[in-house]
């Protein structure tokens, strides 16, 4: 074939090029979004590619060649229009108008076999209008760490994008809190929507109530389509709004997980988690662990998630007031802390073992661990995993033998707090019948996975990336964080 022919066939073959887009977005006009062009990269090597996420394509990874992935996601052929999308957004409590994709575009939507639309969406694909004297670019250490947080978080439960594919570009990058120069990667994200509560705050910036309905109307209609039709759909959005939201960070919570940058326009419109930088797993359980070294005044940090996140749904009540009875908002809003403790007492009892539980033994179970973990600094993610690993039916029989084979109970087994635990733990156990006992076992190892991707975990695998160009031990912790899934 010649060089026309060669090229011709990698882009008709390749499956990627060939699903089908739909231009949802792109629907509503370039008053939401600027179109622009990819940058040229000097190579393309695929690094990473998620197996999993090609089912839920309707792809089957088999046929699935890494050329497929470096031709769509690397080198970008064939796929028009890119847009950068338009946003604003609260950072650190200022309003901040020099926003919007200044590094990466919404490359194309597309249906999952579950009927949801989906965005493919770039991290380091180039500079943007909206690039305000950046490159535009994602070092590969920043790629690793997107990969890893992304899998961490769905295996633990939480809604949250995903990673397709990350590419190394063969760039040297000058970055002030890393090493330089660092190597380059562009990546490509996988979640429902790239629309952030900050693309609704630009438009009430540019006093464009218009622009706020027929967005609030698109959003409507392709992620809460169960309201399409009803007569208080707008007041209806806003409170399932803040129902996921308020779900969403008790996930968080109950996982661990700091994602150290709240601002507005890290936040989903669809609830959904995204956007990992400087993120953290908590090594023991802190409220005022701050996981950005740049967070001096812990605004962030991970005790003060939930009343961050209310908090930028209080402020997202200024742009939909355009649409959306601030009355109405505000009763919305009022059922956040109730949704919040809801989901978060499901989810913490669950790694706790248990599916439900009186009202009485659980908060009293909850109140306990906490206590416990709050006082002591143990590993916040060890404590779970060991009760899992160590689950026996002596402990029905025996309160001593909760935890006697772990570390954590052998230093500190005779603590006050931690006897009180384990005395209602062994309670609890011993109304259990043996079905039930072989049930809590189950939620043990379904909500405790055995890897977790603290920092010194992270470091661990990325060491010998940078020294040896060795990404085994990086695929060996993503198999096993994906383990259970």
């Amino acid at each position: 074939m010649t060089l026309a022919e060669t090229s011709n066939h990698k882009i008709f073959s390749n499956p990627f090029l060939n699903l089908n887009y739909e231009p949802a977005l792109e629907s509503l006009g370039d008053d939401y979004y600027d179109e622009v062009a990819a940058a040229e990269f000097p190579q393309h090597i695929l690094r990473w590619r998620n197996n999993k996420l090609l089912p839920a394509l309707g792809l089957d990874p088999q046929t699935i060649t890494d050329e497929h992935f470096t031709v769509a996601f690397g080198e970008f052929e064939q796929r028009k229009p890119l847009l950068a999308l338009r946003y604003h957004g609260y950072q650190f409590g200022e309003y901040n108008s020099r926003l919007g994709d200044g590094r990466g575009f919404l490359y194309g939507q597309l249906r999952g076999i579950d009927g949801e639309l989906y965005d493919f969406g770039t991290k380091g694909s180039g500079k943007t209008p909206y690039s305000r004297g950046g490159d535009g670019m994602l070092t590969l250490k920043g790629g690793v760490r997107e990969v890893l947080a992304a899998e961490m978080l769905h295996r633990m439960g939480v809604k949250t994008s995903r990673c397709l594919s990350v590419v190394e570009t063969g760039l040297s990058l000058w970055r002030g809190d890393e090493p330089s120069p660092t190597r380059s990667s562009v990546m490509i994200r996988m979640s429902r929507s790239h629309i952030r509560f900050g693309t609704f705050e630009r438009l009430h910036y540019f006093q464009r109530p218009d622009l706020t309905k027929k967005l609030l109307d698109h959003v409507i209609e392709y992620y809460y389509p169960h309201l399409v039709g009803e007569q208080e759909k707008y007041a209806l959005f806003y409170a399932d709004l803040v129902q996921r939201v308020a779900e969403l960070v008790a996930q968080w919570m109950a996982a661990g997980f700091c994602h150290a940058v709240l601002n507005t326009d890290n936040m989903s419109i669809t609830g959904e988690s995204f956007d990992y930088g400087p993120y953290a797993f908590i090594p023991s359980y802190d409220p005022y662990f701050t996981a950005a070294y740049f967070d001096y005044y812990r605004r962030y940090c991970y005790g003060h998630q939930p009343s961050i996140c209310k908090l930028n749904l209080e402020m997202l009540q200024t742009p939909l007031m355009a649409v959306i009875d601030l009355a109405d908002m505000s009763a919305g809003l009022a059922k956040f802390d109730d949704y919040y403790a809801i989901q978060y007492r499901s989810l913490m009892l669950r790694k706790l073992g248990f599916e439900s539980l009186s009202i009485e033994d659980g908060n009293e179970l909850l109140k306990n661990t906490i206590e416990f973990l709050k006082h002591y600094p143990i590993s916040y993610h060890d404590f779970f995993a060991d009760l899992a690993t160590g689950f026996s039916n002596e402990w029905q029989d025996n309160a001593s033998a909760i935890l006697g084979q772990s570390e954590i109970g052998q230093s500190l087994g005779s603590s006050e707090l931690f006897l009180n635990w384990t005395g209602t733990y062994h309670r609890i156990l011993t109304n259990s019948s043996a079905e039930e006992m072989a049930s809590i076992a189950r939620c043990l190892n379904r909500h405790n996975p055995k890897a977790v991707i603290l920092r010194p975990v992270i470091e661990s695998v990325w060491e010998p990336i940078t020294q040896e160009d060795n990404w085994q031990p990086f695929y060996d912790l993503v198999e096993k964080i994906q383990e259970n899934e």
